[in-house]
């Protein structure tokens, strides 16, 4: 969780509306938090430090080209909300935090710097 805070802390961050879901899917299926407190924490982060990134036709396009590029069932198993995070972010410009594997090693390929987050597992 620290090294969150401290991307939050820098300012300048953003998230796709497709990893907003995400959050809200992990924290509410996965860990059991009820959606209204997870609602509670998340939407005041979007009146602050995070800017929220909308998913056109152009950004999918490029999230199903990452996806049909470097997607690999055993190998290298991406979804497409790991792609459209990839694909959202510009080479040279912007960075990415994941602590996924496969995230971070396309993120490498395709010149995007990053931010390796402590898994979980």
């Amino acid at each position: 969780m620290e090294p969150v805070l401290g991307i939050l802390r820098q300012g300048r961050v953003a998230m796709t509306a497709t990893n907003i879901a995400e959050v809200f899917d992990v924290t509410t299926r996965r860990h059991r938090i009820a959606r209204q407190r997870v609602q509670a924490i998340v939407d005041p982060l979007f009146e602050g430090p995070i800017a929220p990134i909308a998913v056109d036709l152009d950004l999918a396009r490029r999230a199903a080209e990452l996806r049909e590029s470097h997607y690999h069932r055993s190998t290298r198993s991406l979804s497409l909300a790991d792609t459209i995070l990839l694909a959202a972010a510009r080479p040279g410009k912007d960075r990415i935090a994941a602590a996924d594997r496969d995230i971070l090693a396309v993120a490498g390929k395709i010149g995007i710097e990053t931010i390796e987050l402590p898994s979980k597992r």
